[in-house]
């Protein structure tokens, strides 16, 4: 608040020297309040319509292409200056041996390669301007996209 003829005026009515501001008090959460939050989080995904699948993807960008084979499916993604893959069983659960390469036209492939139960990768290469070829494989299973996203 501020008096006109006393300057500012303090919470109590009191006017304080003339040009002298207090600082303004922030109101805080009360502790109940910060222990609920979290768990209200924790209920959002509980709160989606059944029936909705919600696929997670450790890649980012949107989906460039899919290749589907008898195991399970290599995805690629596609951000502005990056490509990403991963190769996911159909289905998961049984550990084996999986592995997904990507490679940009005049650069090194990058792999992933080991005993997984869901999926292999992600694996991530710059790909601003540049072709790209993705392998996956699951078992003795794999499949290759060729050049695409060029």
């Amino acid at each position: 608040m501020f008096d006109s003829a006393a300057g500012p005026v303090g919470p109590d009515g009191a006017a304080g020297p003339a040009g002298a501001v207090k600082p303004v008090r922030r109101r805080r959460l009360p502790l109940v309040g910060l222990l609920v939050l979290p768990l209200l989080g924790g209920l959002v995904p509980v709160l989606a319509a059944p029936g909705t699948a919600q696929a997670a993807s450790a890649c980012s960008g949107r989906p460039a292409k899919t290749v589907e084979f008898s195991t399970g499916e290599l995805r690629v993604y596609k951000t502005r200056a990056h490509a990403c893959a991963v190769t996911v069983a159909k289905k998961p659960g049984k550990r084996r041996t999986m592995s997904v390469t990507l490679q940009a036209r005049g650069g090194r492939a990058v792999s992933d390669k080991g005993s997984y139960t869901k999926m292999a990768g992600p694996v991530t290469v710059n790909a601003l301007n540049r072709c790209v070829r993705a392998t996956g494989g699951i078992g003795k299973k794999s499949v290759s996209t060729g050049w695409i996203l060029c």
